[in-house]
């Protein structure tokens, strides 16, 4: 992606002394079948492979080799690294040992998950049979291998001349592949490192290859993108240069406009997510708002309940007036009392002067009760008294106080099992569950991940004084495959800790161990709540089939989540 060298785009008739032999490729499952191989493939292994059979490195690559083979297999499968000019011994279908260069990549789909390995062979010692093959530099035929990587690919020649281009390439560009062979790749991609540090002219003037560059690209309609790149060489047997390989995919980008779930009307501009399950429940905050009765948050831990209840403040006819939040599980059950409803001078040791309750700082407006559910059994009667007669007096005080706020509570706990077990009382329940409202939990919101990380990156962005673009499409997928446990809180920490060690603008897996250990040991990690999340996670998910009559698409549109998500919750409840 420079402009030096430029030449005309016109094309010549190959010459075949300057032509390589080739690499070999083939495409391995995740399951060790053979899915996909090109004509060099069958050239090096003289017809050995055939598509749907099984790669047993062991019988293929010579013992004194395997370790390394396999040790390379295992990291690109599990870890998605790749690994280069590695140097074994095969044996044909003859018995005959050939010498090769191989190379081991991880193959990913569109979801960017794992699904298989791409081997590629050169043949270190090849027959002379250069017009069976032509290489990627000068063939127009296009086989499904590279027209189905989940990948953009294209090669140029030495003259930065584009002369392949796959169908992942046009999907993410916009540009057709007619509109882009011949032409130098600066005039397409009009990249922001074209005139600085290109990572493929970095390669093709060292050889050294660059993996996982971040770079600004323009597609067809002048979109700018955000991609990540990989570069290599392209060489003959006599170690050549010939042109190079890039491959690239697009990057998780921060730059994203779209942070608001709620529809413009609402006010709701702090609550932020798309997903059916999250939309429905805001639809109902308006009409929620405009009445004055109780209303109480169930949801888990870090769900955003208190940003719910603001929401019902700002659209309510109380919207002028203060909102108090107090958090019942922060206090002593005495200094609980002095903060809800005051006290006077002298009515207890430490009493020095005479203190406003929140019940009176909220006049006019809206105090907010989070964790109610761990107020001592106590208070518990106060409280009841105050919401039946809407008056209360201060502590140490015989002045009554008319109460003049609209009351939220907020609770992760199961307050009708407290009711069941006596630990709550089941009068104030009722008095408080007026109007009950879940808040889903984070897992039922994955579509909202992307749109939750674009915002926290932003603030972190501001507060750290950092300039992180995006995430590497191999984290979102672990992100929208974790529990989270932690929910919406646990994800804004999470990130908080990358921003802590990334220093470039990309932030990977490396600078989450977290939630890579979370992933290779979801047992030590669970919640202690897991069980009973699952078990409700199960039954909702069975009614909602049974509720579409099998029909999966319906149930998951009821359930909030897609259907892939769906599927995948179904195969692990083995749900038939």
């Amino acid at each position: 992606m420079t402009e030096e060298n430029s030449e005309s785009p016109e094309t010549s008739e190959p010459d075949f002394d300057e032509l390589p032999d080739g690499d070999g490729v083939l495409v391995i499952s995740k399951e060790g079948s053979i899915l996909a191989g090109n004509l060099q493939a069958e050239k090096i292994f003289r017809s050995g492979f055939k598509r749907g059979e099984f790669l047993k490195l062991g019988q293929v690559i010579n013992a004194q080799y395997l370790p390394q083979a396999e040790e390379a297999l295992r990291e690109a499968l599990n870890e998605g690294h790749s690994r280069s000019n590695l140097v074994a011994t095969v044996r044909l279908t003859s018995g005959l040992p050939v010498s090769v260069t191989y190379s081991i990549m991880p193959l990913y789909d569109m979801d960017d998950k794992i699904t298989g390995v791409v081997l590629t062979f050169r043949d270190n010692n090849p027959v002379s049979s250069k017009a069976a093959f032509l290489g990627p530099l000068s063939n127009v035929e296009y086989d499904d291998l590279f027209e189905n990587l989940a990948e953009g690919v294209f090669t140029i020649d030495r003259r930065w001349r584009i002369t392949s281009f796959n169908k992942r390439a046009q999907e993410i560009t916009g540009y057709n592949r007619e509109e882009v062979l011949g032409r130098n790749c600066w005039n397409i991609f009009k990249s922001d490192l074209c005139q600085s540090s290109c990572p493929l002219k970095t390669t093709l003037e060292t050889g050294v290859m660059r993996m996982d560059q971040d770079v600004r690209i323009a597609g067809k309609y002048g979109k700018r993108l955000s991609i990540l790149v990989n570069t290599s060489v392209l060489k003959n047997k006599d170690d050549e240069v010939l042109g190079a390989v890039e491959t690239f995919r697009p990057l998780i980008s921060t730059e994203k406009s779209g942070q608001v779930a709620a529809p413009a009307t609402t006010g709701v501009s702090d609550i932020i997510g798309k997903s059916s399950i999250l939309s429905a429940m805001l639809k109902l905050l308006p009409d929620i708002a405009s009445s004055e009765a109780s209303v109480v948050l169930e949801g888990e831990s870090g769900t955003g309940k208190e940003l719910v209840a603001r929401a019902i403040h700002n659209l309510s006819p109380r919207s002028d007036g203060p909102f108090v939040a107090v958090n019942c599980s922060a206090l002593t059950e005495t200094l609980l009392e002095s903060e809800l409803f005051g006290h006077e001078k002298a009515a207890f040791t430490g009493a020095i002067n005479s203190k406003v309750g929140r019940f009176e700082l909220a006049r006019g407006g809206t105090l907010f009760l989070d964790e109610v559910g761990e107020i001592k059994p106590d208070i518990q009667v106060k409280l009841l008294r105050v919401l039946e007669e809407r008056v209360f007096e201060r502590v140490g005080g015989i002045r009554p106080i008319s109460m003049d706020a609209r009351l939220i509570a907020a609770t992760n706990r199961n307050l009708i099992q407290d009711v069941r077990q006596g630990r709550f009382r089941e009068d104030l329940y009722y008095r408080l569950r007026t109007i009950p409202l879940t808040l889903p939990p984070l897992r039922q919101r994955v579509e909202d991940i992307p749109l939750l990380v674009n915002h926290f990156v932003s603030r972190l962005n501001a507060k750290y004084q950092k300039n992180v673009r995006g995430l590497d499409p191999k984290v979102m997928a672990l992100l929208a495959q974790y529990h989270w446990p932690g929910n919406i809180r646990e994800l804004q920490h999470l990130l908080e800790y990358a921003f802590v060690f990334v220093k470039g603008p990309v932030i990977t897996i490396a600078h989450l161990p977290k939630l890579q250990e979370a992933e290779e040991g979801p047992t030590s990690k669970a919640h202690p709540n897991d069980a009973v999340m699952r078990e409700d996670e199960l039954q909702g998910i069975i009614k909602a089939l049974e509720k579409s009559g099998g029909r999966r698409d319906h149930a998951a549109k009821s359930l909030g989540i897609s259907r892939s998500t769906l599927w995948r919750k179904m195969k692990d409840y083995r749900i038939t």
